[in-house]
């Protein structure tokens, strides 16, 4: 059976639970363990799928197309490991499970009730998502005290019971705030935190003091005294100049050493891996200089609504040796009039992913500027569809040109709805997931690739409509990349420069040690 670690937070949302618990997953399979991820998350919406990028940030998808809290994507970063449908659990797919089932008849006429049946639901999504790891790492969503996570903390407190505590680890991450005005660190909130937590039958195992400098010894020692944990469990987690040097910090404080002997895991650490991290971590600080970006969006407001692209940048910085600035453009500010003065200083344009009518103009515009003066660009999803109705409009004049998404009317709908989404609901309906796609020789595609064939992950509902294929073509548009059936055009480009875009979300899959082949190419491009 897996060993499981629970991670829960306290005082403040925010503090870094799903960095804490993506940097324990590194330096655990450093020792050579499987490990897996997951996160629970307490609000009712059955996925992240419709909710609002203001609200939530963005979706991050799977390759088994599940449509998961953005915290996976740090997960996979840090652990190299491709999670799936089960390393995401919300409160609404936990009642809707439970409800389907009684209205089945699965629960023999009996009382349903949140103990015992929900709390099993959840355990049960616990267990599976952790049945092939050696070590499994679960963040429940939220802080201590809200009421809409007491579930879950209910299900792991009965977990730990059943599997025994020799095969569970609890750790609270806590904010221990510093007051500037008396020079004082304040360890009562941390107290209060788990006092709440031991309300509901959990002793945390490990406290994580969050703060912005590094906590004196003697406030670990009250944390240790007053919250009942050896002094070698309070663990520093200050704030660093990348969030990929956390692993490095908690493995300086022994955290994993700690993990494995109160597990009683056999400590046959290999840090060959963690080596290869710090050599990492230092070609991040060895960056010099800056390069400007534009991120032309709908939901610049929240940077986290495209944080897997940021990431992404970021570790492509890490190769061209460049820190990446971004400067972050609404869509909607941008006009054919508008666009020299807000692209004058960037280096390239970057066209994420989105849905609706909202800004479409600002991006077509951000593109025709991009691909008019020659500033490499990068379209995702809808930047991709953007580079299309663009080039259709500019190109072949086609001045209505658009997609039915966004025009149902329009005379020419070179972006089109595929014909086994017509009528369905909104949820889940997208494509969505790892998809194969075929790439042409001789293009930006294969050189950032250099394969024929690659597979990305996908989440969208329209598609180029292969009505326009053969007179985009002959016009100038290179097909570079197409499911391998071909009947599906999954990539764009423009030949005389940079100008790329993609149907799918090469985000998901970059990692900081190993950066997304489109997002070094763009950098190089940019420089």
């Amino acid at each position: 059976m897996a060993k499981f670690i629970f991670v829960t937070g306290g005082v403040v949302s925010g503090l870094g639970k799903g960095i804490t618990a993506a940097s324990l997953g590194r330096l655990l399979k450093c020792r050579g363990l499987k490990v897996t991820s997951q996160k629970l998350d307490p609000y009712m919406n059955i996925d992240p799928g419709t909710m609002s990028p203001f609200q939530h940030g963005e979706v991050f998808v799977t390759d088994d197309g599940a449509e998961t809290d953005l915290d996976l994507g740090h997960y996979e970063r840090f652990i190299d490991e491709n999670l799936g449908k089960y390393s995401n659990l919300t409160s609404g797919r936990v009642y809707w499970n439970v409800l389907t089932k009684e209205r089945n008849g699965d629960y023999l006429g009996q009382t349903v009730q949140i103990i015992p049946h929900v709390t099993n639901e959840i355990k049960d999504f616990v267990l599976k998502n952790a049945q092939d790891a050696d070590v499994g790492i679960v963040e429940v969503g939220g802080t201590i005290g809200d009421i809409e996570s007491q579930p879950f903390l209910e299900a792991i407190r009965q977990l730990a019971l059943e599997v025994g505590r020799r095969n569970c680890l609890f750790i609270h991450v806590c904010l221990v705030p510093y007051i500037s005005g008396s020079d004082e660190f304040k360890s009562k909130p941390t107290q209060h935190s788990v006092k709440e937590l031991m309300s509901v039958g959990i002793h945390p195992d490990i406290i994580v003091a969050r703060c912005d400098k590094e906590i004196p010894e003697e406030i670990r020692k009250k944390i240790s005294l007053f919250c009942n944990v050896s002094p070698d469990c309070v663990i520093n987690n200050t704030t660093c100049k990348s969030l990929y040097e956390v692993p490095l910090m908690l493995h300086e404080q022994n955290m994993d050493d700690v993990v494995c002997r109160d597990l009683g895991i056999e400590k046959k650490a290999d840090y060959s891996n963690l080596s290869e991290w710090s050599k990492m971590v230092e070609t991040i600080h060895e960056r010099s200089g800056e390069i400007q970006i534009a991120l032309v969006g709908k939901y610049v407001k929240l940077h986290d609504s495209y944080l897997s692209i940021v990431e992404s940048l970021n570790h492509a910085s890490f190769v061209v040796g460049k820190n990446v600035k971004i400067k972050w453009v609404d869509s909607d500010s941008v006009t054919d009039e508008t666009a020299p003065d807000i692209f004058a200083d960037c280096a390239g344009i970057i066209l994420p992913g989105g849905f609706g009518q909202r800004g479409v103009e600002g991006m077509i515009a951000s593109c025709r500027y991009a691909r008019t003066h020659k500033v490499p660009y990068f379209g995702i999803c809808l930047g991709m569809q953007i580079a299309v109705i663009e080039f259709a409009r500019s190109v072949l004049k086609l001045v209505d040109a658009n997609s039915h998404e966004f025009d149902e009317t329009c005379e020419h709908p070179v972006i089109d709805l595929m014909k086994n989404q017509e009528g369905v609901i909104m949820g889940g309906t997208m494509r969505l997931g790892s998809y194969p796609c075929k790439v042409t020789a001789g293009t930006i595609l294969e050189g950032a690739y250099g394969k024929a064939l690659i597979n990305e992950r996908h989440r969208h509902r329209y598609e180029f409509n292969n009505d326009y294929r053969e007179q985009m073509q002959a016009a100038g548009l290179v097909i570079s990349g197409t499911s391998p059936d071909g009947s599906l055009v999954e990539a764009v480009e423009v030949e005389d420069h940079f100008h790329i875009g993609v149907q799918f979300h090469p985000e998901f899959k970059s990692r900081p040690n190993k950066p997304g082949p489109l997002f070094v190419d763009f950098l190089k491009a940019c420089l």
